[in-house]
């Protein structure tokens, strides 16, 4: 009994330090990285009040105007990854405006990523996304009207939320994010849906996934949603990972093709049947990131 003892005292020693030096990190992390942000980004909007968002802007070559696409960045933040997918976006006709949404948080460590989302409220994002669309009301580079939202993970779970929002929105792409909406919520949507899910992510199952695209098809709104087989999360990476070829090629080209229907005129892309089968249960892991990223 005295050993049993001993055990469980060790044991949660042990748990209390882990947590702490995981709490400790978070800090020295912000402070290593301080100046990340700034220097991956181009301009700087006017907020409300004394705020301001942080932004990259990628535009193409040529006057314009031009249809626009807002890109919010995974829960680590704004990186070179999302820089290098608005430049690529710039180059296919349209103005990218890529915003620092946890105003000056990025990084590479997961605690810190964790805290990014728990910390940042749903309402201060959609204030940001407000005043970057303001903003774009502005530019006389910018088509009116024409503005659709995407993000990845953390980024499209805001971007719904932000399409629910705004009813200005064009256009809402989704890359493995995940709300839970009813069709009398989602029938706020002005425009069609592009959903990109890997049918191997252990974050989001696909029941989820296949009950976002009924209560799309139940409040009307015009969506594809696309599942990738043996894909895990978050599988769509750099644009030189993408121009590799294979199934996230096949995704960005899927995003092209939405953007072009919905932003130049051409018919939105229609819904269509969940293919069959569902993945086994979640690991603990997956379970753990969905609830922390996607699920606040």
């Amino acid at each position: 009994m005295r050993l049993l003892g001993r055990v469980l005292l060790w044991s949660l020693l042990f748990v209390v330090t882990l947590m702490a030096l995981v709490a400790a990190s978070i800090p020295v992390d912000a402070m290593l990285g301080r100046g990340r942000v700034a220097a991956l980004t181009n301009t700087t909007i006017p907020g409300v009040g004394d705020t301001e968002v942080r932004a990259y802007v990628a535009r193409p070559e040529g006057s314009g105007p031009w249809p626009a696409v807002v890109m919010i960045h995974e829960f680590w933040g704004l990186r070179e990854e999302i820089i290098g997918k608005a430049d690529a976006l710039a180059r296919e006709g349209y103005l990218v405006v890529a915003p620092d949404t946890f105003r000056g948080g990025s990084t590479s460590w997961l605690p810190r990523a964790i805290a990014f989302v728990a910390t940042t409220p749903v309402e201060q994002i959609n204030t940001d996304l407000d005043a970057v669309f303001a903003w774009l009301a502005d530019q006389p580079d910018a088509l009116t009207g024409k503005v659709a939202v995407i993000g990845f993970c953390y980024g499209g779970r805001a971007a719904l939320l932000y399409s629910l929002h705004n009813p200005d929105v064009a256009a809402t792409g989704i890359f493995y994010g995940m709300v839970e909406t009813t069709p009398e919520q989602l029938a706020a949507l002005r425009g069609p849906v592009l959903g990109i899910f890997g049918g191997a992510d252990t974050s989001i199952p696909l029941e989820e996934v296949f009950t976002l695209e009924a209560n799309l098809n139940a409040a009307g709104v015009p969506n594809t949603i696309s599942i990738y087989e043996g894909q895990p999360h978050a599988f769509v990476g750099s644009i030189e990972e993408i121009r590799q070829g294979g199934p996230q090629q096949q995704a960005w080209n899927e995003l092209l093709a939405f953007l072009d229907a919905a932003l130049t005129g051409a018919a939105s892309p229609a819904g269509r049947a969940a293919p069959p089968g569902l993945p086994d249960a979640t690991t603990a892991l997956g379970a753990l990131h969905h609830w922390f990223v996607c699920g606040l």
